[in-house]
């Protein structure tokens, strides 16, 4: 109870800081332009498009800040054809993020019953806007318990899986990294034992820590992938006759720059859907950016300040 309170107290502060940040705390560029640009840019660009991806790293203050900007954005532009999905939820929470967004019940329920990241006070913003507006947020995830299952004894232990369990991740069989991304995920460092599935930076994401060695992250990683990205697709499906209907997706660059990951999974679930990607990283030169070096991570890079004090440390 006490940390709750805690919690909630520190949630008034956190906008309060958010509120500081101006312009000047970060750059964005857009690679078909080949130039710099505002951020509205990207909700004006949304029109042709069906999906953002926007890449973070969990503990950036200035991407914060800028996620929710861009739901709002989104929201001007588009009003109630805008939904959240997120990766920090997970899809056995839905009901708890619906009775929530529906003003049923309390948050200190919700905090408890979402099981949300302990850094949730980074999110908490873009859900509080959504449940202001009455707008939709897709717990899009894989709960950790069976990414964990997957990464110890493979695909073949969630097909052994009660049907309901079934509904909580995505239906089996699903596509396993392969090429580039494959390659991405063997090169991350401490492979293998004590290897987080969220591969994003940052420790606030539901961790598999303390894995003995013989865990396969790969398969994990997959499911953690295709989760997401049949979230998104079934979502799209509930509401197929509404074709201008939009959707922010929130994860880790890792899950979607260069094309990777979810970003790849969404076209096997719904080929037609058009994404658009914007990833976010820090470099010490800022404002002085080398754009060159991170034009294939996505459509739109935002390079923040390194000197705006991070949300938590790594």
């Amino acid at each position: 109870m006490k940390k709750l309170l805690l919690a909630l107290f520190i949630f008034p502060l956190l906008a309060t800081a958010q509120d500081k940040l101006t312009e000047t705390n970060y750059r964005i560029y857009c690679v078909k332009l080949d130039k710099e640009v505002p951020l509205n840019t990207i909700a004006e660009d949304m029109i042709n498009y069906d999906v953002l991806f926007f890449g973070e790293e969990h503990n950036d203050s200035v991407t914060h800040f800028l996620e929710k900007k861009m739901f709002e954005l989104l929201y001007a532009k588009y009003d109630s054809n805008i939904a959240l999905s997120m990766e920090m939820f997970e899809r056995d929470v839905q009901p708890v993020m619906n009775e929530y967004l529906k003003g049923f019940i309390r948050e200190k329920h919700f905090l408890k019953d979402a099981r949300v990241w302990s850094n949730y006070k980074d999110y908490r913003p873009m859900v509080e806007f959504a449940k202001e507006k009455g707008l939709d947020v897709i717990c899009a995830n894989a709960a950790s318990r069976y990414t964990n299952l997957a990464g110890r004894k493979g695909e073949e232990a969630l097909m052994a899986l009660p049907d309901e369990s079934k509904n909580n991740f995505a239906p089996l069989p699903y596509d396993t990294a392969t090429g580039d991304y494959y390659a991405k995920l063997m090169g991350l460092p401490k492979h293998g034992a004590g290897t987080t599935t969220d591969t994003a930076k940052g420790k606030a994401a539901p961790s598999m820590m303390g894995m003995m060695g013989g865990f396969d992250l790969v398969v994990a990683q997959s499911l953690w992938d295709a989760t997401m990205a049949y979230s998104i697709a079934s979502y799209r499906k509930q509401n197929r006759d509404n074709k201008s209907k939009k959707i922010m997706q929130v994860n880790g660059k890792f899950h979607s720059d260069e094309g990777f990951a979810v970003a790849t999974q969404l076209k096997k679930y719904s080929p037609k859907t058009k994404r658009l990607i914007i990833s976010t990283s820090s470099d010490d030169d800022f404002p002085k950016i080398d754009w060159s070096k991170y034009k294939a991570d996505g459509d739109y890079i935002i390079i923040t300040d390194p000197k705006v004090p991070r949300t938590y440390k790594d």
